[in-house]
């Protein structure tokens, strides 16, 4: 059974005439994965989810599930279930017959039928409205009808193309749960179409980023966020998105475009861009070292605020603990460690073999909190 739900794909392409959607493509799931095809819109991700299924055919290479290839088999004939966006619920039936439909149509006899209802029900907490139209169901309970009618036909393999998108935020953060949940719980494995970075990043044993039909990136979420492959991995994975700074030659060292009094990184890193992070970036006074810049204002999220700033001509985005007071224009220094750096060259990918400038002395006094006092002296108030 493990063996049966290992999902290969070798140097898959798909083309519409002159379009190319998927462009030789290749990747290994494991049995038991959970792994996240992301990306945004048009990258290809759904049309490589349709050539596992079977719902289009590979212009060029092949697809594996378990020993077969199943480039050319008919979907039906590849054990696996799929969950579709739109739930597709026929609405004349009751969810117990929508749920045991695909049961019935394999002719499987009625007394397990009922059994496996049974259990699929409980498992998705659905028992009480087994009799119910999907009409009188709200959007969480019609996405589980679809998931008890692709558990239950107990398929190791479950191919999800982006089933929460018609959710609200609060019922696509309880769905995400429900099926992690449910994928640890059958030991399935699971390939999950998104363009929902937090669907991606929490959900996710791997993610494979997509763009233009090409795979960016294939790696665990951490691997993804603490070292992306390239300028578009890192603009796409995390909220706010990492910052991108261009870089270009100065005096002592590359420097930020446009703000030419302070050096950031050797001369070799000039033509590309450092990265840095929201959340790494600290924030002191005017007086203080690092790199001059200005407050253009704040985003209050609650937990934390989202303060915009300016380096030259350039604009970016510090993430800072609780709410912060006195955000007007003003001049301050802003700062990083520099394990937090990420360079990137001038064709966009990530190097590694550059050492970034410490930027902020050692003996530099912390922020203070007492409140009212203007940036000047000290950097934005925080309240807790």
């Amino acid at each position: 059974m493990q063996n049966q739900s290992r999902i290969r794909l070798e140097r898959v392409t798909k083309r519409w005439d002159a379009t190319t959607a998927v462009d030789d493509i290749s990747f290994d799931v494991t049995p038991g994965q959970f792994v996240i095809l992301l990306g945004p819109s048009g990258c290809g991700k759904s049309t490589t989810l349709r050539m596992i299924a079977g719902l289009e055919e590979a212009s060029a290479g092949s697809v594996h599930i378990g020993e077969r290839d199943v480039t050319y088999v008919p979907p039906g004939d590849r054990g696996l279930s799929m969950v579709f966006q739109s739930y597709a619920l026929f609405p004349h039936l009751s969810v117990a017959d929508n749920i045991v439909f695909g049961l019935r149509s394999r002719k499987v006899p009625k007394n397990a039928r009922r059994q496996r209802l049974a259990k699929v029900a409980e498992l998705v907490d659905l028992t009480d409205y087994l009799n119910r139209k999907p009409a009188q169901l709200s959007g969480g309970q019609r996405q589980r009808v679809a998931l008890a009618r692709s558990i239950i036909s107990e398929h190791p393999i479950c191919l999800m193309d982006e089933p929460l998108s018609n959710l609200d935020a609060r019922l696509r953060s309880d769905m995400r749960r429900e099926i992690k949940a449910l994928q640890n719980r059958l030991n399935m494995t699971v390939i999950y179409v998104t363009h929902d970075q937090v669907e991606a990043m929490s959900m996710g044993d791997r993610v494979i980023l997509m763009e233009n039909g090409s795979i960016v990136q294939d790696g665990t979420p951490p691997e993804l966020y603490n070292r992306p492959a390239s300028t578009f991995a890192a603009s796409f994975i995390g909220s706010p998105a990492m910052n991108l700074l261009p870089l270009v030659k100065g005096e002592q060292g590359a420097i930020i475009e446009s703000e030419p009094t302070m050096p950031v990184a050797p001369l070799e890193a000039a033509g590309g861009q450092l990265g840095i992070r929201p959340e790494d970036i600290e924030l002191r006074p005017a007086s203080d070292s690092g790199v001059p810049a200005s407050v253009l204002g704040g985003e209050y999220l609650g937990a934390d605020t989202i303060v915009h700033l300016s380096i030259g001509m350039h604009r970016l985005r510090a993430r800072l603990t609780g709410q912060q007071t006195d955000l007007v224009r003003q001049t301050c220094r802003v700062g990083w460690r520099p394990e937090a750096v990420h360079f990137f060259g001038h064709d966009g990918l990530r190097r590694d073999d550059l050492s970034p400038y410490s930027l902020l002395a050692d003996t530099a006094p912390a922020l203070s909190t007492t409140a009212h006092a203007p940036l000047q002296d000290r950097s934005l108030h925080q309240q807790s």
